[in-house]
C-alpha cells in the first residue's frame, strides 16, 4: 500500500524545494555576473589593441556577415 503524505509533509517539501531552488538562482546569478565582467575584460583589452567589437558587429549587420561567434567557430 502506498502511504500518503500529510498535508504539513508536502509542504516542508516544497518549501524546502524552493529553498534550494532560490540558492540555485542566487549562485547562477553570481556565475553571470563573473561572466560579464570577464567579458568585458577581454573587451577593454581588446580595444587597447585596436579592435573595436562595436564596429565589426555593425559592418558585419550592414554586410550581412555570419556573427562573430560563427566566424570563430571555422
Amino acid at each position: 500500500m502506498e502511504e500518503k503524505q500529510s498535508k504539513d509533509e508536502q509542504i516542508g517539501f516544497h518549501k524546502g524545494a524552493l529553498t534550494t531552488l532560490a540558492k540555485e538562482r542566487q549562485e547562477l546569478a553570481k556565475m553571470i555576473g563573473i561572466v560579464e565582467q570577464l567579458m568585458a575584460a577581454h573587451l577593454q583589452e581588446l580595444k587597447k589593441l585596436g579592435v573595436d567589437l562595436e564596429e565589426e558587429a555593425k559592418k558585419a549587420v550592414k554586410s550581412k556577415e555570419a556573427p562573430l561567434e560563427d566566424q570563430l567557430k571555422k
